[in-house]
């Protein structure tokens, strides 16, 4: 990839502009292609991409009614449907964001402020100084971003107690219900988790839910993807609960397939979100019938996102989406198949919903030799470009999980992912035992 590196003195217009960039395309990832596994990015449905150039085109100031009307009412309608998909009530608040951190971040945001509350003093106005540390409750499956988003808030990332009964993470249930009865009332926030970024797993929502309810502690679900087990009845059981939550985030660039960058926050207290990011100048609009939902999340000057969110939904329905959804995991079993019946592949986790996690491991492989090889393969799986997945770790192995969220990817995708790690396996084996 070559860009022209030296800032010129005159330009020499678009054109050449453009051109230089199509020149350098190669340094793109296929990120938006069927074959793209390595991080959970789904592509853009063809409803979603033409709504991105519109929205590029149009560039909307999507803070309120009088400074974009068409941004405000796609965000209201995206917000309203995206509930209904995901059987969430109707009377929640939401915004839309960046992604996941910033919806961790405004999600927990008002949660910071429903614990000041709790301790009688606006912490949206005077801050957490003098205020005892607030507890964050969950499993080993809580993601960086919502201890990143912990951190921007001021709470901190070591304010996170785990409460995990396995090296994978999973909750321990016991044990979080013993340190919420050890706080004696004092109000603490839980994360729980719907979809874990390895093997699909989800922390036990319904189970969180009643802890919640029972010490008065604050439940926020971090449903980046597993948010979308809820679109089909073969998968909403995994996510049973979350309904209950005081609040839950998810990415639109994951399994709704929008451009990047796109995600939403809903709180059960939408009036939260309004203390949490209240905003007022004598040059904005004052409140009125329409949300200003730059006084609901982070954001003062926001791109239209909800724009490509509508236009999807608009597009294909809860139907479309729900169909999608089904096909996925039917593709994720199907992968799964793939590897145990291949003898050179080991999986390593149950496949709940969408990412099935296994590692390269031809027969006569010393174990201590395992973590390196992977790491071989995933690396010349990369330079390959066939597919795009490289690796992780998983209880203390090397390991690949890719991830199927992508609404074009088919079984033949798939196939040849299982078929490029054999093939790239064997080869760099066979150059090592030379």
């Amino acid at each position: 990839m070559r860009l022209g590196a030296r800032f010129p003195d005159d330009g020499d217009g678009a054109l050449a502009a453009i051109a230089e960039l199509v020149a350098a395309s190669d340094g793109a990832l296929r990120a938006s292609g069927p074959r793209f596994f390595h991080w959970v990015v789904g592509g853009g449905t063809p409803a979603a991409l033409a709504a991105d150039v519109l929205t590029s085109t149009w560039d909307q100031i999507s803070s309120a009614w009088d400074s974009s009307p068409i941004g405000t009412r796609c965000e209201e309608l995206a917000l309203d449907w995206l509930k209904q998909l995901f059987d969430l009530p109707a009377e929640w608040g939401g915004v839309l964001t960046t992604g996941a951190t910033m919806a961790n971040f405004t999600a927990l945001a008002a949660a910071r402020t429903w614990w000041g509350r709790r301790h009688d003093v606006d912490v949206d106005a005077h801050g957490l100084a003098g205020l005892p540390a607030v507890p964050v409750l969950s499993s080993g499956y809580i993601h960086p971003s919502a201890t990143k988003a912990l951190a921007m808030l001021g709470i901190g990332r070591e304010s996170v107690r785990r409460f995990q009964r396995d090296d994978v993470g999973r909750l321990d249930l016991a044990a979080l219900n013993d340190a919420l009865q050890a706080l004696r009332g004092a109000p603490a926030i839980i994360v729980g988790n719907a979809g874990e970024v390895n093997a699909g797993d989800f922390d036990p929502i319904d189970a969180l839910a009643d802890l919640a309810e029972r010490y008065g502690a604050w439940l926020h679900v971090d449903g980046a993807f597993g948010i979308f087990a809820r679109a089909t009845p073969k998968a909403e059981h995994l996510a049973k609960g979350v309904e209950r939550a005081q609040s839950v985030i998810g990415d639109s660039h994951k399994w709704l397939n929008v451009p990047y960058d796109s995600g939403f926050a809903f709180v059960r207290d939408a009036s939260l979100l309004s203390s949490a990011f209240a905003i007022g100048a004598a040059y904005l609009p004052k409140p009125g019938e329409h949300p200003m939902f730059a006084a609901m999340g982070p954001e003062a000057s926001r791109r239209a996102r909800g724009i490509a969110v509508w236009a999807t939904l608009r597009a294909y329905g809860r139907n479309g989406y729900r169909a999608m959804v089904e096909r996925h995991l039917a593709l994720a079993q199907h992968l799964a198949r793939k590897v145990d019946e291949a003898p050179d592949l080991e999986r390593l986790a149950d496949v709940p919903l969408n990412i099935v996690c296994f590692r390269y491991r031809p027969e006569h492989a010393r174990v201590e030799e395992l973590d390196a090889l992977n790491l071989r393969v995933g690396a010349e799986l990369l330079r390959d470009g066939r597919v795009y997945a490289g690796t992780t770790r998983y209880r203390g192995m090397t390991a690949f999980r890719p991830a199927i969220v992508n609404w074009r990817s088919t079984e033949a995708d798939v196939e040849l992912l299982v078929d490029v790690v054999r093939e790239v396996g064997s080869r760099l084996g066979a150059i090592a035992a030379v």
